[in-house]
């Protein structure tokens, strides 16, 4: 299989907006990387310079330390749509990038029929596309794209125009089929629980810049920026704007209609020490109310969300939402806008992003997980304890505040 390398990629197009911004991305021989980010953040087009289709305007990409015009590439792309040919059934479609090699006719059928076994699609050989569901037909095209056997598998957001039901079973095939292979795999989406449940490693981008690559977990226990860490959680993170207050050796986090006393002689307190009157963002993923913690947060139950398995507590805690939560998707701003609504909601184009351009999330209001059958009243108060891992702290440019040297690091 392929290593692929992006060293310094920039892609200026000629209005002069920058759709990708100074990539430097190392995707080791046979690693399933996902690149995950708002819609419009670049990602299709990071995938077309990975794969040699662009021309970036500065930068290169290798392959196995060549070039990648100069490199034997051996790629396989899915798009969003399905692309096949409508004139030709399944097993046609599936064998048509064999007919420029030497295989024999009896060589291309056992092919077709073994890829076609792989991915479920061995029984609709006969049919034509337009017989197909979707999820059949992203099927048909990954088997088409699979029988070459190729070392670079490359996926933008195929999954965008299947239906929920088969969106969850396809994405555990796609992940098993690559890692039996063993193909090098860059997917591309804006979902994040594709993300989370695919990939070797995630590369967060936002408007072209990298913000973290790691583990799906590291990347979600440990984010490096304000826009990761609203990026990433079910219910959405609250992000709340605080005062930090120094005195007589007590730090403190001041919300507005609440305090939060950090414990003293932690190393994470004394880094936010060193932010003495500033104000900082603080970002709090789903809280339960079951938790014990050193801190706590009281507020007023405003809505409750039935979820089957579990409830979801809209609390308000009377906090100030931080600019960046209230501000549109802009330049200065280091995080999208939430969606609201629940997931299943498409645009009219069948696309499902993850956070849109909408209505601001209502002030000063934390998310509170409780186990079903849990109750909640609306208009009720509620006390829940927070632990210091559950706060997320960054500083006004978006960067977290870390316990040691080179707070402001990325990683």
């Amino acid at each position: 299989m392929v290593a692929i390398a992006a060293r310094g990629l920039t892609k200026k197009f000629d209005d002069g907006a920058v759709a990708v911004d100074d990539v430097c991305l190392e995707v080791p021989s046979g690693e399933f990387l996902v690149v995950l980010g708002p819609t419009g953040c670049g990602k299709s087009t990071l995938l077309r310079l990975l794969a040699g289709i662009e021309e970036p305007t500065a930068g290169t990409v290798l392959y196995d330390g060549v070039p990648v015009r100069e490199a034997d590439r051996d790629i396989a792309m899915i798009f969003q749509s399905y692309a096949l040919y409508p004139h030709l059934t399944v097993a046609q479609n599936i064998g048509f990038p064999l007919h420029t090699t030497p295989l024999s006719a009896a060589e291309v059928a056992a092919r077709v029929a073994g890829v076609a076994r792989h991915v479920g699609v061995d029984d609709l050989l006969g049919r034509y596309p337009r017989h197909l569901s979707g999820g059949q037909r992203q099927r048909v095209a990954m088997a088409r794209a699979l029988v070459r056997r190729p070392s670079v598998f490359l996926l933008d957001e195929p999954l965008s125009y299947v239906d929920a039901g088969a969106r969850a079973a396809l994405r555990a095939e796609i992940s098993a089929i690559v890692r039996n292979l063993g193909v090098t795999t860059i997917y591309v989406t804006h979902d994040q629980i594709e993300a989370m449940s695919m990939a070797d490693r995630v590369a967060v981008l936002r408007k072209g810049v990298l913000q973290q690559v790691g583990p799906p977990a590291q990347v979600y226990a440990d984010p490096g920026t304000i826009f990761v860490a609203a990026f990433l959680g079910t219910p959405r993170t609250s992000l709340l704007e605080a005062a930090v207050s120094v005195s007589d050796g007590r730090v403190l986090l001041d919300l507005g209609s609440q305090v939060l006393e950090m414990p003293a002689g932690d190393a994470r307190t004394e880094a936010l020490a060193r932010h003495d009157t500033a104000r900082v963002t603080v970002a709090l993923r789903a809280l339960s109310p079951d938790k014990k913690g050193p801190l706590s947060l009281r507020g007023t139950v405003r809505a409750v969300e039935n979820l089957g398995h579990e409830l979801l507590v809209h609390l308000d805690v009377g906090g100030v939402p931080t600019p960046a939560a209230t501000s549109r998707l802009e330049t200065s701003s280091p995080l999208p806008r939430p969606r609201i609504g629940p997931p299943a909601d498409r645009s009219p184009y069948g696309l499902q992003p993850a956070y849109e351009s909408l209505e601001p999330p209502p002030t000063g209001e934390v998310m509170i997980r409780m186990a079903a059958p849990g109750r909640a009243e609306i208009g009720a108060e509620l006390t829940v304890g927070v632990g210091w891992d559950d706060l997320l702290v960054f500083d006004r440019a978006g960067r977290r505040i870390r316990p040691t040297e080179g707070l402001d690091r990325i990683s």
